[in-house]
């Protein structure tokens, strides 16, 4: 596809090493990087996009994968920012299994925290039906980044959270021993503060979550 070997030849030009050990170290070494910094990565994908735009908006799923195979993370953000974008009410019902999928590929807390908010968020806005389904299957999951995104999907919601789901899923996980899964629980409880703080601090005061949750709970309280 034009895109995909204009953006990897455009990647490949501005690689910097130095950057790339850095940004590698952040992620605990978990992927490799060009060293490209979001604002130049950014400029560079949005030229390259406006040069390919039929080619993008005909396959946004399949570049979105084709990127995410690949083994430079700038590519993962690119594929996710395309999904955003193209995607947003635009969603098909089976697009749940490219959701999916993309959580549990190469999975880091940089790229699932943006695909739980802005993608599975997003795709059980526009299917509400389908959140018990798969918010309980999610939630259910030996894998922890999905209960993750199960926690974490509501973020932005504001009024439209719903807060005894909320509450079920925190209830669910709130005796893990996992960071990523205390660290959720807190944030999404300190998010909803934002619409209904006196809620929140109710159902804190009773839960006996974790401290890192309570925490992260009420932190702007």
């Amino acid at each position: 596809m034009n895109f995909i070997n204009a953006l990897e030849k455009a990647f490949a030009e501005n690689n910097n090493s130095e950057n790339a050990d850095i940004m590698s170290k952040y992620m605990k070494n978990k992927f490799l990087f060009f060293g490209i910094k979001t604002d130049q990565r950014r400029q560079i994908f949005k030229n390259i996009w406006a040069d390919n735009q039929k080619e993008v908006t005909d396959n946004p799923r399949e570049i979105a994968l084709i990127l995410f195979s690949k083994k430079e993370r700038e590519f993962h953000y690119c594929a996710l920012e395309i999904l955003i974008k193209k995607l947003k009410k635009k969603y098909l019902k089976e697009d749940i299994q490219l959701i999916e999928n993309l959580i549990i590929t190469n999975s880091w807390w940089d790229s699932v925290d943006v695909i739980a908010k802005f993608i599975l968020g997003e795709y059980l806005l526009q299917f509400s039906a389908e959140t018990d389904t798969v918010i309980n299957r999610f939630s259910n999951s030996d894998n922890m980044w999905l209960n993750r995104s199960a926690i974490l999907f509501q973020l932005g919601y504001k009024e439209k959270t719903n807060f005894d789901l909320l509450k079920l899923i925190c209830e669910k996980h709130k005796t893990s021993t996992e960071f990523f899964i205390q660290k959720a629980i807190g944030w999404s409880l300190r998010e909803y503060t934002k619409t209904d703080p006196e809620t929140v601090k109710s159902y804190v005061s009773v839960a006996n979550l974790k401290n890192l949750s309570t925490k992260e709970a009420l932190k702007n309280l």
